[in-house]
């Protein structure tokens, strides 16, 4: 007998979903159901059941099968299922799929690993497609092992996400090789949002079950790592839309809506049946009615803008005006409010959605963060986009603001189709032709499409990425690149002698990744080494300049880099990281609950005063209560004992504060009024490279032990803050 799954528990749709893959003598992994002939997991996993090597790039053959089982629906049951050749990723190193080369052994992230298996024979009765939704900052999900037993699980809260994956805090439970390729599970909006792919336990870190809870609660937390919505429809664009959690408002809107625009029974069978086809479902045929063709729409990922699609061809073959003719024109506009209800997010068809992401896979005279800044200049906390396609994505989920006719979405297409024309680019009339055809269906008139395309045009160079980073008036005067930044996420191990790292690259062309990764325990100058590496072979156009920054917890916030040494040799002299580069340590345990505070202090910077916290304000409620008193002081500095200096600064991130100035020995009036001159009448801004030349003074005057640079030490988390992506950060801030 099946295990009982009460179809009314919060989990039943991910038990009824949840897919259990079969070794020769055990599970190797999980799966899920995304229709009743396709299973949707990782490629590796797959290799695993077929006892290939884990990265093995060959696609299966169709007469290699895999054996599987859905355990909450029928565990005696074993499935059939074989690989859909078009649809084998395996894992790769690089974003380019024309690449496939296998990422190196420990290598965090990669691209790629994704398989959907199809089955011989539909799934078992009682099984059910499962809905999927991209996944949400601040949402716990859960994760399943591939026994299939409602234990062991592991809890998770997403820690942010960058393309490829989804980085995730383990907050119980141990992440086992049982998880690969199974569902995150988002219990609060009832839907899948990823897939597990990875884990990473920090090394020296005791087991999630021993025996003193103190011990688990040391050192960073593990890490699980997942594959997201974008990115699995990004690596299958040809993939049958998923299910998603049906909606409930708007629904009677539609339905009544539909009734009126869809009379005769002709009518609704014929869009039923397109529908079905465009969706990869099972169509009703004569049997269908109003209520199910809404439930097809609003039960699958975009159905609801695939709708709207064939009702406006449908309509246009009925009405000699045409859907926005003068006699449709207030009935579609009726109609595109309430989708924007059902589906606020989603304004595209499935098949528009990839025919634009494909046209800007090969766009690059627009700048993705400039773009969104352009258009949405009225919205605060956009996120930072990961290139043109993601920041469309984000576009498509705003409504224009009164009065505007054109939607963000085409507004920013239409800025990308000028700027492609005016640089020569081959893209520019494919970008018109897709506008042309999307606007009606958005209920937009060409001559208010022809009049917004005009209007851009008057400014073609000013979303430019040369033009990203200048201020006014950069029509006229260029003014030079920001230079860009080697970003260390720094986990220490305890004791605090060996560390792990993630190094990233950061420029204002775009680039954002991650490139170095150690997960063994390291001494510091083998984190220097891979620093300088990294400064020669990746960031090359502007080697001398480009900004370091530490991202390190606020119990190492003593971190002593002016200490960490690289050797020197036939090419180059010793480095000293806290010396000759302009060294920045930031907070990596900042809050949401910080956020406001942050805002606050960011807006008064320029005119705040400096404010300092000396011995008597060693008490944390003491600190907390003076930075209470000043909400617009930005820039703090704190002059105590050496042991009591990690509770005030904890104070001052709790506080959203953007710069902290200290010295790690010393404390008392000389340090404060040194420490307090140093930073007067200073533009926040030119802090760390004021602090940098501070440092360098003191090591250039050995006979000086008493020079104030000694021991400086600086955490400047300024406006300009963009952690990244896998860092241990729980929110995100917008593009500087």
């Amino acid at each position: 007998m099946p295990p009982y799954v009460n179809p009314a528990s919060p989990d039943a749709l991910l038990h009824r979903a949840f897919v259990s893959v079969l070794g020769q003598v055990r599970p190797v992994g999980a799966a899920v159901l995304i229709d009743p002939r396709r299973i949707l997991t990782c490629a590796h996993v797959v290799n695993s059941a077929l006892g290939r090597e884990r990265f093995d790039p060959v696609p299966p053959s169709r007469g290699e099968t895999v054996s599987l089982l859905l355990p909450h629906v029928d565990r005696e049951r074993v499935l059939v299922g074989r690989v859909v050749p078009e649809t084998w990723r395996p894992p790769r190193a690089r974003p380019e799929s024309a690449r496939p080369e296998p990422p190196a052994a420990g290598a965090l992230p990669y691209y790629g690993d994704l398989a959907v298996l199809e089955l011989d024979t539909d799934a078992p009765p009682g099984a059910e497609p499962a809905p999927f939704l991209p996944h949400r900052e601040g949402n716990e999900v859960v994760a399943l092992w591939a026994s299939g037993h409602a234990l062991p699980t592991v809890r998770a809260m997403p820690r942010v996400s960058a393309h490829p994956w989804i980085a995730l805090d383990v907050l119980g439970g141990r992440v086992a090789e049982g998880f690969s390729g199974g569902p995150l599970w988002d219990r609060e909006r009832q839907a899948v949002v990823g897939l597990v792919v990875a884990s990473h336990e920090p090394p020296g870190r005791p087991a999630a079950d021993g025996p003193d809870p103190a011990a688990r609660r040391y050192g960073p937390p593990p890490a699980m790592y997942a594959i997201g919505l974008a990115s699995i429809e990004t690596e299958l664009p040809d993939l049958p839309p998923v299910a998603v959690p049906a909606a409930g408002r708007g629904r009677q809107q539609l339905v009544s809506m539909l009734e009126q625009l869809l009379p005769s029974r002709r009518q609704l069978v014929e869009c039923e049946e397109r529908l079905s086809a465009r969706l990869r479902r099972r169509s009703a045929g004569a049997a269908v009615d109003v209520e199910q063709l809404a439930g097809l729409a609003m039960g699958v990922r975009r159905g609801v803008p695939e709708l709207l699609d064939i009702v406006y061809d449908q309509l246009a073959e009925s009405r000699a005006g045409g859907p926005v003719g003068a006699a449709g024109a207030a009935d579609w506009q009726r109609m595109l409010g309430i989708a924007r209800i059902v589906s606020p997010r989603e304004r595209l068809s499935y098949g528009r959605r990839r025919n634009l992401t494909a046209l800007l896979a090969a766009c690059a005279a627009v700048d993705p963060g400039t773009l969104l800044r352009t258009v949405l200049p009225y919205a605060d906390d956009i996120p930072a986009p990961g290139g043109l396609a993601d920041a469309t994505a984000i576009l498509e989920g705003y409504d224009p603001p009164a009065g505007q006719p054109m939607p963000p979405l085409l507004q920013g297409v239409v800025h990308i189709g000028v700027h492609e024309r005016a640089a020569g680019g081959e893209l520019a009339d494919d970008l018109d032709a897709w506008v042309r055809s999307a606007a009606p269906r958005l209920g937009v008139a060409p001559a208010a499409v022809d009049q917004f395309r005009a209007d851009a045009a008057t400014a073609p160079h000013a979303l430019s990425p040369a033009a990203a980073c200048a201020g006014p008036g950069a029509a006229r005067a260029r003014t030079p690149a920001t230079p860009p930044r080697v970003q260390v996420e720094l986990l220490p191990v305890p004791p605090g002698h060996l560390f792990t790292y993630q190094i990233w690259v950061w420029s204002e062309d775009g680039r954002h990744e991650v490139v170095l990764t150690e997960d063994e325990g390291v001494p510091s100058h083998h984190v220097v080494e891979s620093i300088r590496r990294v400064l020669r072979t990746e960031v090359r156009e502007d080697p001398e300049t480009a900004l370091l920054e530490f991202f390190v917890s606020p119990a190492w916030m003593r971190l002593d880099v002016d200490a960490w040494a690289f050797p020197s040799d036939a090419e180059d002299s010793g480095f000293y990281p806290g010396i000759t580069r302009r060294v920045v340590l930031r907070s990596s345990e900042r809050t949401r609950e910080t956020y406001a505070s942050w805002k606050r202090r960011s807006s008064a910077l320029p005119t705040s005063p400096r404010l300092l916290l000396d011995e008597r304000c060693a008490d944390p409620a003491v600190a907390r209560a003076r930075l209470e008193v000043s909400p617009e002081a930005g820039i703090v500095v704190v002059s105590c004992e050496q042991r009591l200096q990690g509770r005030v600064l904890r104070q001052c991130i709790e506080a959203g504060v953007h710069t902290v100035l200290w010295h790690r020995e010393e404390h008392g009036e000389r340090v404060s009024t040194d420490l307090l001159a140093l930073v007067e009448g200073i533009d926040h801004t030119q802090i760390p490279e004021i602090v940098r030349l501070e440092r360098a003074k003191a090591m250039a005057d050995p006979d000086c032990p008493g020079h104030h640079g000694r021991r400086l030490s600086l955490l400047h988390d300024g406006p300009d803050h963009r952690p990244p992506p896998l860092a241990p950060d729980p929110w995100a801030l917008t593009q500087p």
